[in-house]
């Protein structure tokens, strides 16, 4: 991996730590968003494992702290993670460095003690859904992230985005993608596709991903389950895909499936909606602020295999205009909402109001 040129004292403005070197949620986000919040602000990444086209600086770089970039106060400092919140605090109050600190927070719980006092030395706070300002014990601002609406867009034609990726062209696909595993929810998806799948021959489903350790018993199970149904060439598993090959899979899906039981965030609604596809999701992680209920999806209950089988039969029974409204609406809801553009503008906006109050 081949490391940018440092950007230079003066341009530099906030400083995106990330002091977790094995690839993370937080990490993957820092890295999607940084660009586009580059295009206004003198932003770098500090620390390892970072992806090349992600600007950066070197841990030597933070000598030049204690002077002023050339159009602000202070300099920005934006954590995401406790020890980086830490970092932060050294830096501004034992060192004394010239340091405006911001954290993001996408924790769905309430903090420990120590959390709470690392939380409180900020001056500004962001929450990455509404569920997870609510266990915040200040105010914070609400950014959901975004998608690159570029990168996942509808295809033109959905019979040859099925065929790219290897899926029957003759079927309507509802997915599933991610970890196999119970959290995620890929037992609830598969007993409501066993469920429903043999009154609705024009359809087939894909579980898309991989179970590693102590869940491949379970996705043994999952696979057994689909073979005693008589199901095995309408109910897919194609294993892990590279990240990069992503979006052509959500482009050969019809409706795509977010069966979780648990979740922080979660992107995957975003990014089958920016793909024009429609969403069924449990009522967990953002997910309810993601799906417009009734317009780009439906909202059911996590676990119930009974609630997730009526959500996608009622979307199997849509006539095809009423299917192409909905996936029109999921398209348009992203672009217009949740695109990374408005993600790092919002960020951008906090930054400046932080400045303002330096």
């Amino acid at each position: 991996m081949t490391r940018k040129a440092a950007m230079e004292p003066a341009r530099l403005e906030v400083v995106a730590p990330n002091f977790k070197r094995r690839l993370s949620g937080v990490t993957s986000t820092l890295e999607r968003v940084l660009p586009y919040q580059a295009r206004e602000v003198g932003i770098a990444a500090l620390g390892p494992g970072l992806a090349a086209s992600v600007p950066r600086i070197g841990f030597l770089d933070l000598r030049h702290f204690w002077s002023r970039p050339a159009r602000r106060r202070t300099r920005i400092w934006h954590a995401r993670r406790n020890v980086e919140m830490l970092g932060g605090l050294v830096l501004r109050d034992v060192l004394r460095m010239k340091l405006t600190l911001v954290f993001t927070s996408a924790s769905q719980r309430w903090h420990t003690r120590w959390s709470r006092f690392l939380i409180s030395r900020m001056d500004a706070v962001i929450a990455t859904s509404e569920k997870t300002a609510s266990y915040m014990q200040r105010p914070s601002t609400v950014i959901h992230h975004g998608i690159d609406v570029d990168a996942f867009a509808p295809p033109p034609d959905k019979a040859q985005a099925r065929r790219e990726v290897g899926l029957p062209e003759e079927l309507k696909m509802v997915g599933c993608f991610g970890r196999i595993r119970a959290q995620k929810g890929t037992d609830v998806f598969v007993d409501a596709l066993i469920r429903i799948l043999p009154d609705h021959p024009g359809w087939g489903g894909v579980v898309l991903g991989r179970a590693t350790g102590a869940h491949t018993a379970f996705f043994a199970e999952q696979r057994e389950k689909v073979a005693k149904a008589g199901l095995a060439d309408r109910i897919l598993f194609p294993g892990e895909v590279p990240t990069s090959d992503i979006a052509r899979w959500y482009r050969a899906l019809d409706l795509y499936v977010a069966p979780q039981r648990w979740e922080g965030f979660g992107v995957t609604p975003l990014e089958a909606m920016a793909c024009g596809v429609p969403v069924v999701a449990t009522t967990v992680g953002a997910f309810e602020e993601l799906v417009v209920e009734g317009r780009t999806g439906t909202m059911v209950p996590p676990g119930d295999v009974g609630e997730m089988a009526g959500a996608v039969q009622a979307f199997m029974q849509l006539d095809d205009a009423a299917r192409a409204e909905a996936s029109t609406a999921s398209r348009r809801h992203v672009v217009e909402t949740h695109s990374i553009e408005v993600e790092a503008q919002k960020i951008n906006a906090v930054y400046a109001a932080a400045w303002a109050a330096s």
